[in-house]
């Protein structure tokens, strides 16, 4: 009883947190949670029935079946955390094959991409199970929370503000050297956006989709997901490309409820008659 208890435990431990869909009423930490009450009550009825003394059959009879009934509590919490865990990597690998599909489309509109360079797709949001590495705080840090390099933010803002000075160009290639140096920096996902809004300022439409994409499937908790994944919808639509554009757009209020990009999003989707 104590292994089952003990593998229900982990398993539910070790399923990284994802999106889950609405109709699911118990959610991870509701499973941890009741798992880790669960346990410690179990532990205690086994003390109980260890226990020597004067302990009449009656008392024995009532801990034995509150023990049957959190053994099944367990199981079915388990039955669970394994429908999570299927659920949450349907959407991890429906969401990575969505990113390489418009990495692969993208490739084929812009002149000098190489298909055979693109290499396999990261998995949206990293390995499920994968356990999280929680750093030392970082005296500098980023938008999002990582430390940043020596120069980093200097460099960032120096190409920040050749795009807030209208020079685009000088944007777009500033903001290109900064990816490349600083690559999975705190700021690349931001340093991506904005470049794709030097380079879409410029009637580049092609690679600044590339670049949306970059931001958002590098940094999809950042700040500038929610837009950069409405942007990329918007140029996917001026691609040529309207269904893989309504598909976009629709993931902008599925995936940031409330947020401003998700209002534009469902505008775009219904000027454009999407399903």
């Amino acid at each position: 009883m104590r292994r089952a208890a003990s593998l229900a435990f982990a398993l539910a431990l070790t399923l990284a947190p994802a999106a889950v869909p609405a109709q699911t009423t118990d959610t991870l930490a509701d499973i941890r949670q009741e798992l880790g009450v669960l346990f410690v009550e179990l532990q205690r009825l086994k003390r109980e029935l260890s226990t020597t003394g004067n302990t009449g059959a009656v008392i024995q009879g009532d801990v034995l079946q509150r023990a049957d009934l959190i053994e099944a509590e367990l199981r079915r919490l388990t039955a669970k955390a394994e429908e999570l865990e299927f659920r949450i990597d349907t959407v991890v690998q429906d969401g990575t094959n969505r990113i390489g599909d418009l990495e692969f489309r993208l490739c084929e509109l812009e002149p000098d991409c190489d298909i055979g360079s693109l290499g396999e797709t990261p998995t949206l949001g990293g390995a499920v199970g994968t356990p999280a590495v929680v750093p030392a705080p970082p005296p500098q840090t980023g938008d999002s929370g990582g430390q940043l390099a020596v120069g980093e933010q200097a460099d960032f803002d120096r190409a920040r503000a050749a795009f807030d000075a209208g020079d685009f160009a000088a944007a777009a290639d500033q903001f290109r050297v900064f990816t490349e140096t600083y690559m999975g920096g705190p700021l690349t996902g931001a340093a991506h956006y904005w470049r794709g809004r030097a380079l879409e300022s410029q009637g580049q439409v092609a690679p600044a989709a590339r670049a949306y994409l970059d931001s958002f499937s590098g940094t999809p908790d950042g700040a500038e997901a929610p837009d950069a994944l409405f942007r990329l919808g918007l140029a996917l639509e001026a691609l040529g490309q309207r269904n893989e554009a309504c598909v976009t757009l629709g993931e902008v209020p599925a995936r940031y409820p409330g947020s401003g990009a998700a209002a534009e999003a469902t505008v775009a989707r219904s000027r454009l008659t999407c399903p």
